[in-house]
């Protein structure tokens, strides 16, 4: 998938627009299961909690630190799953996943993964998909830990 300049101007914006802005910052109680996942390439780390409530995703909090790419990546991951059900969340995080590991050849669905489409052009980079996935690997294994309960 080949953008166009325009198109990488703006996904580049949205990136920085939740880097800078980040949704769902802070960890939060009450929280069902906590999680702490690195990057062992570059560094950056999350703490992530999830709280679920009737299946619901009702809060996932987190604190990071790291680049801009895995900082937006956790706000945006935050903007997508929370209201929804823990399958509908994990079925974006497949799609996220997937997007992200086709090397820059997987059309995104721009309905389902909203502003994360903006990490498209990120997956032709391979050293910086960890940092984009981070968040989204801390999420799935919180609410893994989370339904074990």
């Amino acid at each position: 998938m080949t953008s166009t300049p325009n198109l990488d101007s703006l996904y580049q914006e949205i990136i920085l627009d939740h880097y800078k802005n980040p949704h769902g910052q802070g960890l939060r109680e009450p929280f069902d299961a906590e999680v702490h996942h690195v990057n062992p390439t570059c560094g950056d780390e999350i703490t992530l909690r999830v709280h679920l409530a009737d299946r619901m995703v009702a809060d996932v909090s987190y604190t990071s630190l790291g680049c801009s790419i895995s900082q937006a990546s956790a706000s945006v991951l935050n903007d997508l799953v929370v209201g929804k059900s823990v399958q509908d969340g994990l079925a974006v995080l497949d799609q996220f996943h997937a997007m992200m590991q086709g090397k820059g050849q997987v059309v995104p669905d721009e309905d389902v993964l909203e502003d994360g489409i903006a990490f498209a052009g990120v997956a032709q980079f391979p050293a910086r998909v960890k940092c984009a996935l981070l968040s989204w690997m801390a999420f799935k294994d919180a609410v893994l830990q989370a339904e074990e309960v």
